[in-house]
């Protein structure tokens, strides 16, 4: 009888472990992120999710493609997303709307523009004063494509609205089939549609936009104030991936990370992918850490001052906290 009562406690105590061992262990915590677009361009945070750099740091990311920066921070200020990235004009744009729970940019990925001026003549010896009365297929206006493109032309001595026409109401993502169709001179196009449109013949790159306009914050992480002071622990575990993909891309060859990236771009031949990896990775696309700095955010706004989109300028401690990116760099 005393053995019985020894063996049923002793299995009443193992029960109670896993049951306890069970509630104690919680899954990954599962969010939404929006990204402006899919593109080779972003393979530092590529890079984060097939290395299982999220899962590391026991989050679930679910990618889902806003296609642009208007519908990405939509998405995030609806709450469908729990994190966007996208360009850091569109948080201004928010912040000058006056909004209170306003979005903050807390690590910038990009510090060169991604996109390309294909010509559609493949032998043209370019240089910036063949594009006067040229038509040009840009992109939204207040977008960082277009205001980067139009920054680009000021410095060239060229005026975006007198010198040349740029069409600006073709969906993002449609562009180089447009221009493939027979639409306009040039177009600005990010990877791989550059590259997609120099095999088939259609287009020559003639200038990286990156590499003409320098080292610009293009696009960031960022999210509602608000989820931002409740969920730290989840900013903090994103920020220390994205952050370990930056490290892996900035030690690796490009070789190595376009067979990292591989499974994210299923439609790109690794011929191909090695390529536009290559491309950005010889322009000095990415960052080697996640801080948005002061004077990044103070050249942002001189661009969107001189393309005429903003209201004001805005407090850098209000849009951009540095404190997550500065703890990801001592792990």
């Amino acid at each position: 009888m005393k053995k019985k009562l020894v063996s049923m406690l002793i299995l009443i105590a193992m029960v109670t472990a896993v049951v306890v061992g069970c509630k104690g262990k919680e899954g990954p915590k599962e969010i939404t992120l929006n990204e402006v677009a899919h593109s080779i361009f972003y393979a530092p945070m590529y890079v984060a999710f097939e290395e299982g750099y999220f899962e590391e740091e026991g989050l679930k990311v679910n990618l889902v493609n806003g296609l642009g920066a208007d519908k990405t921070m939509t998405a995030v200020l609806s709450g469908d997303a729990d994190i966007g990235f996208m360009g850091a004009e569109a948080s201004i744009y928010v912040y000058n709307e006056g909004a209170s729970d306003y979005v903050v940019n807390f690590a910038q990925l990009t510090q060169r523009a991604g996109n390309f001026l294909v010509s559609r003549d493949v032998n043209e010896e370019f240089t910036w004063d063949n594009i006067k009365g040229k038509t040009v297929i840009g992109g939204r206006k207040g977008g960082m494509p277009q205001m980067v493109f139009e920054y680009i032309l000021k410095k060239q001595g060229i005026d975006p609205t007198k010198d040349l026409n740029i069409i600006q109401n073709i969906d993002f993502g449609l562009t180089a089939q447009a221009f493939a169709s027979g639409e306009g001179d040039y177009t600005i196009e990010f990877e791989p549609q550059a590259t997609a449109l120099e095999l088939e013949g259609a287009g020559k790159v003639v200038a990286s936009l990156g590499v003409e306009s320098g080292k610009v914050p293009y696009t960031a992480f960022s999210a509602k104030k608000s989820y931002i002071e409740k969920n730290p622990e989840v900013i903090q575990g994103f920020t220390n991936a994205i952050q370990k993909g930056m490290e892996y891309v900035n030690s690796h060859t490009p070789e190595e990370i376009a067979k990292v990236i591989a499974p994210q771009f299923p439609e790109t031949e690794n011929e191909k992918l090695v390529m536009i990896v290559t491309r950005y990775y010889d322009q000095d696309t990415w960052k080697d850490n996640l801080i948005f700095e002061e004077e990044s955010l103070n050249l942002l706004q001189d661009i969107l001052d001189m393309a005429g989109e903003l209201t004001a300028r805005v407090p850098y401690e209000d849009v951009i906290t540095r404190k997550f990116a500065e703890k990801a760099l001592e792990k």
